[in-house]
């Protein structure tokens, strides 16, 4: 069993680590305060091919794994950027590399791995059905060579900077299916011919990423850009969902590493009483757990990635090691909050900006609570929660 990275991972590292210092905090705190999308960044990384690094080589992508996918996200988040606006275009690829079909791979894939199509956006979750996925009830109608789809989706970031977008939808009525999870297709929707039968509406939050609500009114899919067999699109997101644990992990780490590094700073630099304030206990101590727990998360995270990559079973990793990581993250930005001061309070610090981005993961892509879930259910087989 190895603990350490390979040379070409440390190499990975090295590079993206050398991207992001011409991204400076001062970039991403304007773009924060104008809510705005880091365009010359997204241009950055899809030019030095992180983007691409899931697509086979043969499609002009990196050919690499998840693991390797992780530490760039990671080291975004650690140099005191936010993966947010570019990760969807790495995680979606486990749909289309393991259920498209070969027409569409090389239609789509070169086109993306080199940035000339951007693929950021994916429409699953609506506003009665929440996480209960099966619940969802947009509803794509097969006319003759297209599907035509009405219904509504939340929370779907990206739209207005992709071309591409992965839709979710029903193709069978809920009632007419034998279990839930049947009757979902899943389709490529181009957005560039999408028109007014589609409306986007920006939804303000928090933190600046954005996301929307979609209405479908009408629009039109050809029936050749629907992902695999009809109604198995369940189980084809399902797939991928193992991977998007892992990549938000990822994510999450480099959130803690980077609140952990700061407070490690502050605490030996800032004096008070004479003397630096990492000294006391109730300062230093806190720093430690919260190293602790981001380290413990790394190794479940590294785990999952490892088991993933091998094509073996790695559903409880890839959950545990998002729960974990998220969890960490959290408890390092409370630390680094609390050990600033004040100071944390301040914009020009970041504490607070990275403080707001670290939230999100304990409610998103999936509840931490679900992941209890999850495990309680499948992993020690006690009786359903819900």
């Amino acid at each position: 069993m190895e603990f350490g990275l390979t040379e070409r991972q440390e190499q990975i590292r090295g590079e993206v680590r050398a991207l992001c210092r011409r991204f400076p905090s001062e970039y991403w705190r304007r773009l924060d305060a104008e809510r705005r999308y880091p365009d010359e960044f997204v241009r950055a990384m899809t030019d030095a091919g992180w983007l691409a690094v899931l697509i086979p080589r043969e499609y002009g992508g990196g050919g690499l794994g998840t693991l390797e996918a992780g530490l760039i996200l990671e080291e975004i988040n650690r140099s005191g950027g936010n993966a947010q606006p570019c990760h969807a275009q790495i995680y979606i690829m486990g749909a289309l590399l393991h259920h498209a079909g070969d027409d569409h791979k090389r239609r789509y894939l070169p086109a993306i791995a080199t940035g000339e199509l951007r693929l950021q956006a994916f429409a699953v979750t609506e506003p009665d059905a929440g996480t209960d996925t099966t619940r969802i009830s947009t509803f794509a109608e097969r006319r003759g060579d297209r599907y035509v789809v009405h219904g509504r989706k939340i929370f779907i970031s990206r739209v207005q900077h992709s071309d591409l977008m992965l839709l979710l939808a029903r193709t069978t009525p809920l009632d007419r299916v034998k279990t839930r999870s049947h009757g979902l297709s899943l389709f490529l929707v181009d957005l560039r011919t999408a028109g007014d039968r589609l409306r986007v509406t920006p939804i303000k939050t928090m933190l600046n990423n954005e996301t929307n609500e979609l209405v479908f009114d009408g629009l039109e899919i050809p029936a050749e850009n629907r992902i695999g067999e009809e109604g198995l699109g369940f189980s084809y997101i399902l797939s991928g969902m193992n991977a998007e644990r892992v990549l938000i992990a990822s994510e999450c780490i480099g959130d803690g590493a980077y609140f952990i590094e700061h407070a490690t700073r502050r605490a030996t630099d800032r004096v008070v009483f004479e003397r630096p304030i990492g000294q006391n206990q109730g300062v230093q101590f806190p720093i430690a757990r919260a190293y602790m727990a981001l380290e413990a998360a790394r190794l479940m995270r590294d785990k999952a990635a490892t088991l993933f990559d091998r094509d073996a079973p790695c559903g409880a990793e890839a959950n545990m090691a998002k729960y974990l990581a998220s969890e960490a993250a959290w408890d390092a930005a409370n630390v680094a909050m609390t050990t600033f001061g004040g100071y944390g309070m301040a914009v020009e610090y970041d504490i607070e900006r990275k403080f707001r981005e670290s939230r999100l993961h304990l409610v998103a892509p999936v509840s931490n609570n679900l992941v209890l879930s999850f495990v309680g259910q499948h992993v020690l087989g006690l009786p359903r929660s819900f």
